[in-house]
């Protein structure tokens, strides 16, 4: 089963991400060019896309837990092509407005957490844990290679077919991607005849993850990355657009560099861990990302495109280290019966960070401009090396499995 399901799920991820990356040019795109969006928005938009991360990750690792996966995830990208499908259909009605794309970004958004958290938690059942870290870099730099590619490509259907009519790549993903999830065999996850109730399953993971040394910590991190991440979401087409005046190819272009950045993540976490160690590496890609975030606004013309590029690649490369490491992690010092949960409490709590950094970004990049406000947001990474720093991580060399979670308090 190992291979040939890993590689059949591996492909239905790339197909459906793939789409994503060319719709993550078109999207942002129509509400500027077709619609004449605004930076709050665009703040909106954006928010919109990952406010479900927020509002139902915690059961969401209740849920992946209880339900049939591979029907849930067919069901899931069946939804998501459907919404993407809606914008053009409706644009060709000439009923297209921003209300709409807020509408659709959240429906994807519902739909991404569910997804995401079957997903992470069906790998480990099919994938040795010696080859954990080796597969989590494979499918971190194919993710990498179809940001790198998606963009590029999106924004060349963009310049020639338009903005709105692209968005259907993105919905045929999906509907590929379902396809080859339903050749899957069917991943049922072993339910008990008793279950003790959401509420109590839920408080189980988020006590494991609070009271964890190095899961719990790392989660703070992700969670001022992301923060940061979703004001980048949300400004990086609106300030390409409107204040360094790039076309849509080249906002295609430039946008591609954090694929690239990715991809030369994924391809050395595994060797620059090995150099350095798991926990070291941590804080070295924590204080490289501040130097990236930094130089991303900096200069106009020729010279704010390279650094809007190199700054792009650099804080996408060192968050992939993050990414990878820290998730590998978490497959590992987990208990199988608590794994889904612990995703689901990360996700809830980081990637919550980013329709919040989103939606201070728009506000703010009214009255402030897009590039100081990027300066801002900037700066705020900082917190990043901080936090390793401030906790027991910065005195090991690798991070140890068996950690036990520290007796504190916490509350629910």
């Amino acid at each position: 089963m190992g291979l040939t399901t890993f590689w059949r799920w591996w492909v239905a991820g790339t197909t459906s991400h793939l789409g994503s990356a060319v719709g993550g040019v078109a999207l942002p795109l129509t509400a500027l060019t077709v619609l004449d969006a605004s930076a709050f928005e665009m703040g909106l938009i954006t928010a919109a896309g990952y406010l479900a991360y927020l509002l139902i990750s915690l059961p969401a690792g209740v849920v992946v837990q209880r339900l049939p996966l591979r029907g849930m995830q067919v069901a899931l990208d069946l939804l998501r092509g459907l919404a993407i499908a809606s914008v053009p259909l409706a644009w060709w009605l000439d009923s297209l407005t921003v209300a709409q794309l807020v509408a659709v970004a959240l429906v994807v958004s519902f739909a991404n957490v569910l997804f995401d958290v079957a997903n992470q938690t069906f790998l480990p059942e099919i994938v040795p844990a010696a080859q954990l870290q080796s597969r989590n870099s494979l499918t971190s730099g194919t993710h990498a290679a179809t940001q790198l590619g998606g963009p590029s490509v999106g924004g060349l259907a963009v310049q020639v077919l338009g903005a709105v009519p692209t968005l259907f790549v993105d919905a045929v993903s999906y509907l590929v991607s379902a396809i080859l999830l339903r050749t899957l065999p069917e991943r049922r996850v072993r339910r008990a005849d008793e279950r003790p109730p959401m509420v109590t399953m839920i408080r189980e993971g988020w006590h494991f993850v609070l009271r964890h040394p190095i899961i719990g910590p790392a989660m703070w991190d992700a969670t001022a990355t992301n923060f940061v991440n979703g004001a980048m979401l949300a400004l990086f087409p609106f300030y390409l657009v409107r204040e360094l005046h790039a076309s849509p190819l080249l906002v295609g272009l430039l946008l591609a560099a954090d694929g690239l950045g990715t991809l030369v993540g994924a391809a050395l976490t595994t060797r620059f861990t090995d150099r350095f160690g798991t926990a070291r590496g941590l804080i070295i890609a924590a204080f490289v990302g501040v130097a990236g975030a930094l130089v991303i606004p900096l200069g106009t013309g020729t010279a704010g495109y390279l650094a809007f590029a190199v700054g792009n690649l650099v804080f996408a490369g060192s968050s992939v280290v993050l990414s990878v490491t820290t998730r590998t992690y978490r497959m590992l010092a987990s208990p199988p019966e608590l794994l889904s949960r612990v995703i689901a409490t990360v996700k809830f709590v980081s990637w919550g960070a980013i329709p919040l950094g989103g939606l201070l970004a728009g506000v703010l990049a009214g009255p402030l401009g897009a590039r100081t406000t990027l300066l801002i947001f900037g700066a705020f990474t900082v917190l990043s090396p901080i936090i390793y720093l401030s906790t027991p991580i910065r005195r090991m060399c690798d991070l140890p499995l068996d950690a036990a979670p520290t007796p504190v308090r916490t509350s629910v």
